[in-house]
């Protein structure tokens, strides 16, 4: 099993950051590899068991359902149900936590999967620099903060 973990800290409140990430069906508003993103059969986008179908920029579609919500914990967790990457029993962590002392925020972004033999290093980078740090570039563009 494959585990990649980045973590970020943004200049803004967690509360602020919460907002725009606890939001399953927002990612595609900031996430540049996403095109367009819709959740099946009516759904809200906070409600556990929700699947969510979207496209990359590059026309594959994938589909990944919310595991978890706490807006106490203000975190979620998701897996992928359908993909075109070979990521399999794909499950992420989001997290935020509080840095108290500057009223910033800590992101952690965290995956596990399992991969094809021979292609670990390959498909862990992609996830860590493709997904989680284009991620926190994208969602610092999109709040408008510093890098």
């Amino acid at each position: 099993m494959v585990k990649v973990i980045r973590s970020t800290v943004l200049e803004a409140p967690i509360e602020v950051v919460w907002d725009v990430l606890r939001d399953f069906n927002g990612h595609d508003q900031w996430h540049p590899a996403i095109a367009d993103s819709q959740i099946e059969r009516g759904r809200d986008a906070d409600r556990v068991g929700c699947v969510r179908k979207f496209h990359l920029t590059d026309g594959s579609e994938l589909r990944e359902q919310l595991l978890t919500l706490s807006d106490m914990e203000t975190s979620y967790s998701y897996c992928l149900l359908e993909t075109p990457i070979p990521l399999f029993n794909y499950v992420s962590h989001v997290r935020l936590m509080p840095v108290t002392e500057d009223d910033h925020t800590f992101w952690e972004w965290e995956g596990s999967f399992d991969v094809p033999a021979g292609r670990r290093d390959e498909l862990a980078e992609m996830v860590g620099e493709n997904i989680y740090q284009s991620g926190f570039d994208a969602i610092r563009a999109h709040m408008g903060l510093e890098a």
